[in-house]
This record gives C-alpha cells, sequence and structure tokens, in this order.
C-alpha cells in the first residue's frame, strides 16, 4: 500500500498545546521561517527536524502530516 504525505498539521498540534511558532522555534532551535513553509506546504519537513517537532510537541512523527492512502 502506497502513502504520500498530505497537509502538514503542525497548526493543529500548536493550537492544542497553545503554541506559536515562535514558542517552537525557542524549543527546537528550527527557524519560524522554515516552520511557516512546513505549515503552508511549501516544504516538507526533514526525517531530523520531524523528529526534534515531534518530540516537542510529544506525538509522533506520523502525526505531523496528513497521509493519503
Amino acid at each position: 500500500m502506497s502513502q504520500s504525505i498530505g497537509k502538514c498539521l503542525l497548526p493543529m498540534l500548536l493550537k492544542k498545546r497553545k503554541w506559536t511558532q515562535v514558542d517552537l522555534e525557542a524549543v527546537t532551535g528550527i527557524h519560524r521561517n522554515q516552520l511557516s513553509e512546513y505549515i503552508n506546504n511549501k516544504r516538507t519537513m526533514s526525517l531530523k527536524n520531524a523528529r526534534i517537532i515531534a518530540n516537542a510537541l510529544r506525538c509522533h512523527i506520523d502525526d505531523l502530516y496528513d497521509w493519503k492512502v
């Protein structure tokens, strides 16, 4: 079964934690311009950054995107 990456779910995850992109930048060290590119689906996270973000948000890497089957 083939899967592809869909919409980035960072906005929902940030809202759930009551965090802003600036908060996530402070915790992860990933610049908010790059985070914005992820959120606006202009760029896909590297595995390394996905892991850093997932750890910061206390979620699974799979929770960062909507997956299309």
